[in-house]
Parts: structure tokens; sequence; C-alpha cells
């Protein structure tokens, strides 16, 4: 009985991304196409594109049967895409890239190297990106240096959702059952010490459109991934609240040993206007931090599926609607 080859899923993000899927296609098979003794399934995860992503999808499923399609019935955001994809994936390993391009293919045969030598993670680093400015790749250090100082888990710097995961952990994050989710912070609580490899990477231009990340994504991203990971946020809040009731206290005392020893009165309205000022604004950060917890509980406990989308076979003919928590 002849050995079953092994079987490795590709799993691709892609919202608005109609002129890169293509070009990804064939990037892959060129360079998957003289790996051995391996069977790949590729799937597509449309996350709501407003495009013709999925119907470019489709056109390259009818000339490739190894194309799943998972069609995200709306925008649920680059994790739950993920999660998606990671759902139907059926490989001993399963490799995570976005359609963009930015993830080079070219990568992937040394990534399935280190995993066939005993590498459980094969990891990305990147080393540098073509497309980005000076002032963007100093405010990415900026983030990872402020998110590692307030987060418990530690997550390496410049290493993007480019990885390769073994069956194993694959099923192990399967398991995780959270709303709101970040797949670096995960990876970094379940990594091991060992059978992990990195692999630095350059990043060339997007081969078509422009980047989804703009100012205000990059902001809640960088909010969340220090929110879910530690509780450091809370115990600064409450080291302001005290440090404000301190120098509330110390102005209490100035301004007593100025009135009474120093005959020289304080004018009233600029003390109480600073005092009000300053105690309003540490309030407010204080409930601001606060908000943002009880806020991720209030998310977490409703537990609503992650995503409602279609999954597209080709094998199979079948186009039936999936509702997955």
């Amino acid at each position: 009985m002849p050995k079953k080859n092994k079987l490795i899923s590709i799993v691709i993000s892609a919202y608005n991304e109609q002129d890169n899927v293509a070009e990804l296609h064939r990037q892959l098979n060129a360079n998957l196409k003289k790996i051995k003794d391996i069977d790949f399934e590729y799937i597509f995860v449309d996350d709501g594109s407003k495009d013709k992503t999925y119907e470019n999808c489709l056109k390259l499923q009818k000339k490739d049967e190894r194309i799943k399609i998972v069609q995200l019935k709306r925008n649920f955001g680059h994790e739950i895409a993920m999660t998606a994809g990671m759902d139907y994936a059926r490989g001993d390993a399963v490799i995570f890239m976005d359609a963009d391009l930015q993830h080079p293919p070219v990568y992937i045969p040394q990534m399935i190297e280190a995993w066939q030598n005993g590498k459980e993670i094969v990891l990305t680093k990147r080393v540098d990106n073509v497309a980005t400015s000076k002032l963007y790749k100093l405010c990415a250090k900026a983030f990872y240096y402020v998110l590692n100082l307030l987060s418990d888990m530690p997550i390496m710097e410049s290493a993007p959702d480019f990885r390769l995961l073994d069956r194993k952990y694959v099923d192990f994050l399967k398991s995780f059952n959270e709303q709101d989710r970040l797949f670096r912070g995960l990876l970094s609580w379940i990594m091991p010490q060992d059978n992990v490899e990195i692999i630095d990477f350059v990043a060339p231009e997007r081969f078509s459109g422009e980047s989804k990340y703009n100012f205000i994504k990059s902001l809640r991203l960088a909010v969340n991934s220090i929110v879910q990971f530690s509780v450091m946020p809370l115990r600064l809040a409450t080291g302001l609240g005290a440090a404000a009731a301190i120098l509330a206290l110390l102005m209490g005392i100035y301004v007593f040993f100025e009135h009474f020893f120093m005959h020289n009165p304080t004018p009233g309205y600029a003390t109480i206007m600073v005092t009000v000022i300053f105690l309003g604004a540490v309030q407010l950060i204080c409930l601001g931090i606060i908000g943002e917890y009880i806020g991720k509980i209030h998310m977490e406990v409703k537990k609503r599926p992650l995503y409602v989308a279609d999954y597209i076979e080709k094998k199979a003919k079948k186009n039936e609607s999936e509702n997955n928590i």
C-alpha cells in the first residue's frame, strides 16, 4: 500500500485583494511544485471584501481543485479570518499568510523544511519593509517596546502573521474560545522553549492595492494587544490615582503653610481650577482604562459565534452556510 503524503494547508487572508489573488496563486505554485511527497490545499478566506476578490477566487478554483474558499458574510477582521481558515484546514501543518504578497511565498519551502526537521512552530521576522517609511518603522518599534513593557506576555517584535504551525498547535489554538483574539499573543502564551524556528525576511512592495491598516486600526490593535494580555494598565491607573492624591495633599500642605506662616494667601481661583482640572483628567483616564476591560468582559460573556461563512470546495460541489463558535 503506497505511503500517504503529508498535507499542508495554506490559509490566505484576503480583504479587497482582487488584483493580488491570481499572482499569489501563481507564485505559490511556482515555489511549491518542487516539493516532493507533500500535498497542498489553498484556503482563501474572503473577509467580506467589497471588490471582486471572491469572484476571482472562484475563477482560480475552476483551474485548481486544491483551492477552497471561506467567504465570510461581512468583514470580521484579520484575526477572525485566520481563525475561520484554521477551522477548515485539514493539513498536518498550517501556514498562515496574507494575500497582499508582502508575505513572500518564496520562503514557504524553507518553512516546510524546518517543519520536516522537527520544528513544530516556524515564525518569520520582518527585518525590513520596503513599503513603509522610517517614521512608520520608528512607531512600530515604539509600539513593541510599550507593548512588552506593559504586557505580562512578551511578544516578538516584527513577527507578522506569516507562520507555520504543526497540527498539534493548530488543534490547541482551536480550543480557545475567546471572542476578541490576538494570534501573536496566543502563540506567545503556548509557545514551547524548543522546536521553534525563526526565519528572517524582507517584505516587498505590495503587488497591487493599498494597506488596509490605517492609523486608527493600528491604534486599536495596540490597545487590544495590551488589554488582552495584561492588567498592568489597571495597576498604572491605581498608581496614577495615588500620585494625584499625594500631589493634592502636598498642595494642601503648601497652601496651609503659605497662608498661616508666610502670610501670603494663594489666590483661590487659580488653585481650585488647576486642582479640579488635574484630578478630573486623572479620573477620566482611569475610567477609560477600566472601561476597556469592562468592554472586553461584555463582549466575551455573550458567547456569540465568531463568524458566519460559506465554505466552497470544488470536489464536493457544495456551498453550505456554516455558523462557527
